[in-house]
């Protein structure tokens, strides 16, 4: 696949997935916007990576939370590369807990990055894709929007809440031939899920058929496809990255 004068905006591209995706579009030929809150110093890390080997990449802060930081988001990429391709909601946090002991804070907090920074970005983004009447939206939600998981009331709304966004875009924007899909991961090896005991890593590969963790890379293959013209009669589709975790 190649992604030659296109221009990609991952939200939350600095680190984990998000850095996999990055890394995946910039070596595909895309020029890659990386958007990154509080994670400087890996923005700056990643752009020098993606350099090194001659991809095209820039990094931009903002809180995709704020309906204006992330307006500012797009309107800079707009005036400096005057379109937007494809669109990658990949910005999330999470802030477990049981619902007893949960926060309302927690709760919001969660709400607003993971859900409405991804509405904030698409009603930006969209703008300038249906002038174009092209363009892709990825939405990264998770295994966790379809099943739900304990001690994630938030996380796992906010990720359900994604799957809703997705199919109700799909819908809306087929007209102007821009697709928006959504993919599921499921158990993918991060910093994150390395730190997790060994107990509960083993108790998660029991529900996994392929018995293996997924792989950061694993997610960046099926955006790729699903930001190619390969995937063009698809939208409003939830793809899941989970090693068969998920059936049905």
């Amino acid at each position: 696949m190649n992604f030659e004068q296109q221009v990609v905006v991952i939200t939350g591209g600095a680190s984990g997935i998000g850095k996999a995706l990055s890394l995946a579009f910039a070596k595909h030929g895309a020029t890659v916007v990386i958007n990154y809150n509080h994670s400087q110093t890996s923005a700056q890390s990643l752009l020098s990576e993606i350099e090194a080997f001659g991809g095209k990449a820039t990094i931009f802060q903002a809180d995709v939370s704020s309906f204006e930081q992330s307006a500012a988001l797009v309107e800079s990429v707009i005036q400096s590369y005057g379109k937007i391709d494809c669109l990658i909601n990949n910005s999330g946090i999470t802030k477990d807990n049981l619902l007893m002991r949960m926060t309302e804070e927690d709760f919001d907090q969660v709400i607003d990055v993971n859900l409405k920074g991804a509405w904030n970005m698409c009603k930006h983004a969209s703008r300038y894709m249906i002038k174009a009447r092209k363009g892709k939206i990825i939405n990264i939600s998770s295994v966790s929007g379809l099943i739900g998981n304990a001690g994630q009331t938030n996380y796992s709304a906010s990720k359900a809440g994604l799957i809703g966004l997705t199919m109700s875009l799909a819908r809306e924007l087929a007209k102007r031939n821009i697709q928006v899909n959504a993919i599921a991961p499921g158990f993918i090896e991060t910093n994150m899920t390395k730190s997790l005991p060994e107990e509960v890593i083993s108790k998660f590969m029991e529900q996994i058929p392929l018995s293996r963790l997924g792989s950061v890379e694993d997610v960046a293959g099926v955006a790729l496809f699903l930001a190619s013209n390969l995937s063009d009669y698809m939208t409003g589709q939830t793809l899941r990255v989970d090693g068969g975790m998920v059936m049905g």
